[in-house]
């Protein structure tokens, strides 16, 4: 047996949302291929007898299980299967040093283990696994379905592409050589200022409210979520952000790559009113185009939602619509 790290698990129930009597829910951990281990959170139907179909959760980006990720894995128990909610590596209640960073291999590989746990319990059918995967982490998930066939079904909700917006800047307003260079410069250069100190700095959350009435609209409804209706204390997002060099290396490591050749279904849902959405709809002509594997692939346009609307407006995430695209593809 693969020796975990031993964790310091909050007991109490401290989400963002309600508490489902609907479910069972504990606290569980599970190792990735890179030693660190992940804390997550587990619903279960109340009830449930047999093996179940199962998914794992993770997002957004710079989120914690106590957020969305938890909304969704609770709601998707309340509809029959089991599900899990997991911190990234370095990130919430998991393990990893050092703290806030992100990484395309280490953060795909932690959506690969979450499979792994979830394959090895009594109570699932490993034949019905799917994956969830919000905001950055329905790049990541899209990611991992391109790599991992135990997989039969993925859902990508708000998607960000973090390789692309790391290397070109929201909505591709930075994609020179020239203006990429001059950020690889800066980046470096604080990376010889803080090996001098002996100590990492942190780029900095969501903008305190209230949001300026000059800021861009999203940076607004990023604001109003992380450090407003949904604010959490692991939350880098609500607090000092990522490690100031955190995502680095996203600025040469696409994602992506073979996602045209991706076997099993995949639905990418998007706000046609979300700052975000040329990233869903980018990487579903890309996943279509050329592949051979195109009839269980959907987009899905929310009319008039905003990113931050498939965090948790429980008006407009299609949960039915979910369940319905899982149960069709053999999940559920």
């Amino acid at each position: 047996m693969m020796k975990t790290e031993e964790l310091k698990l909050v007991a109490e129930w401290d989400k963002t949302f309600p508490k489902s009597d609907k479910v069972d829910h504990k606290k569980v951990t599970f190792i990735n291929r890179y030693g660190i281990t992940l804390a997550a959170d587990m619903y279960t139907p109340k009830n449930a007898e047999g093996e179940l179909p199962a998914i794992a959760v993770s997002g957004p980006f710079g989120a914690v299980k106590e957020q969305c990720s938890g909304l969704y894995a609770q709601t998707m128990a309340e509809r029959g299967y089991l599900t899990i909610a997991f911190d990234p590596s370095f990130t919430g209640e998991s393990g990893g040093q050092p703290r806030y960073m992100a990484s395309p291999d280490i953060n795909t590989e932690d959506f690969m283990a979450a499979v792994d746990f979830l394959s090895s319990q009594e109570n699932v059918d490993a034949d019905q696994i799917g994956i969830i995967g919000i905001c950055g982490w329905g790049g990541m998930a899209l990611n991992t379905a391109a790599l991992d066939t135990r997989i039969k079904a993925t859902v990508v909700s708000t998607m960000y592409d973090m390789t692309r917006v790391n290397a070109n800047g929201y909505f591709d307003s930075e994609a020179s050589e020239e203006v990429r260079f001059a950020k690889k410069q800066a980046m470096n250069a604080l990376r010889t200022e803080e090996y001098k100190k002996g100590e990492y700095s942190r780029a900095g959350g969501c903008l305190p409210l209230p949001v300026p009435e000059d800021a861009p609209f999203y940076v607004k409804d990023y604001s109003e979520y992380y450090k407003g209706r949904c604010y959490h204390a692991r939350s880098l997002n609500s607090n000092e952000g990522w490690n100031s060099l955190g995502c680095q290396s996203f600025m040469n490591q696409p994602i992506l790559t073979y996602s045209n050749e991706i076997r099993s279904a995949v639905l990418i849902m998007h706000g046609d009113k979300a700052h975000s959405y040329y990233f869903g709809k980018d990487a579903y002509e890309a996943m279509i185009k050329d592949s051979k594997y195109t009839e269980n692939k959907e987009l899905l346009t929310i009319p008039g939602a905003v990113h931050t609307d498939l965090y948790d407006n429980l008006k407009v995430i299609p949960f039915d619509k979910m369940q319905q695209f899982l149960k069709g593809n053999g999940v559920g």
